[in-house]
């Protein structure tokens, strides 16, 4: 909602002649008292080419502002022809005036303004250089373009919605935790200490080594005390076996080799199980 509202504009002296001053009679409305003035100002557009023509004719500081209705008057000079190319001194052109406060301008009215010579010779036989003084303007009151800007006034409350809305925070977020963050911690599990780098592989390994090394070495205590359970409740006393039947454990001990061997030559040669060198390698 704006605070301060253009309620009509009214051009005084028109037509006029090229050389007269602009006036125009202002009304607005304030609704809230304001800390700082309002700034009006008048532009005329020298050429539609380029706004390097583009001239301020003057420009108005009015405060301070009471709330209600208020009106005056505005008066600025003509634009300086010497500015303006000789060509486009003639013909249609724009005047443009503004309103601001605190350099933010709120409202725009923009008129179309016709310059041509006052009798119909000039005009049907215009000279090579241009007369001024027979040249007169007519300001297009009755169809101004009218445009409002949303601004900040003095209390946050009045100030526009912005859009989009600003998100500093994102720019402060780690690229890990911005894709594929939970799904790796799902992965890794709330237990472990392994740490997961940029690219998402597992870096850290120690802690998952060492249990390993441990459920093997319980692995070899058990294994070590089922081979004593065995010596131990299985044990034959040899000297007490007689020549012919160790003669015979022997030949079947050599028929074992043999089909073992036999099987070793029809299954493919597996891979060496992991040694220490490849447990080295994993643990960084």
């Amino acid at each position: 909602m704006s605070v301060v509202s253009l309620l009509g504009v009214n051009v005084m002296n028109n037509p006029a002649k090229f050389t007269d001053k602009y006036e125009f009679e202002i009304t607005f409305e304030c609704l809230e008292p304001l800390e700082k003035d309002l700034e009006w100002k008048l532009t005329y557009v020298g050429s539609a080419q380029s706004d390097n023509y583009d001239q301020e004719l003057d420009s108005l500081l009015v405060g301070p502002i009471p709330i209600g209705v208020n009106k005056f008057v505005f008066e600025a000079d003509p634009p300086d022809t010497k500015r303006i190319p000789i060509d486009e001194l003639l013909g249609v052109t724009v005047i443009l005036l503004t309103c601001a406060y605190d350099g933010r301008e709120f409202v725009r009215v923009g008129y179309y303004v016709n310059n041509e010579y006052e009798s119909e010779e000039l005009t049907n036989d215009p000279p090579a250089k241009p007369v001024i003084e027979k040249i007169k303007r007519n300001v297009l009151a009755e169809k101004p373009r009218v445009t409002r800007f949303a601004i900040k006034w003095d209390s946050e409350a009045s100030a526009p919605a912005e859009f989009p809305p600003e998100q500093p925070e994102a720019d402060l977020v780690a690229d890990e935790d911005e894709y594929g963050a939970d799904e790796l911690a799902e992965e890794l599990g709330e237990d472990e200490t392994a740490a997961a780098g940029a690219n998402g592989e597992v870096v850290d390994k120690d802690a998952e080594m060492d249990g390993v090394e441990g459920e093997a070495a319980e692995a070899e205590v058990a294994n070590g005390a089922e081979e004593d359970e065995m010596s131990d409740d299985g044990s034959v006393d040899i000297e007490g076996e007689s020549e012919e039947e160790m003669e015979e454990e022997e030949e079947e001990g050599e028929g074992e080799a043999a089909e073992g061997d036999e099987m070793d030559v029809d299954m493919d040669k597996p891979e060496p199980a992991a040694g220490p060198a490849k447990t080295e390698v994993m643990v960084q």
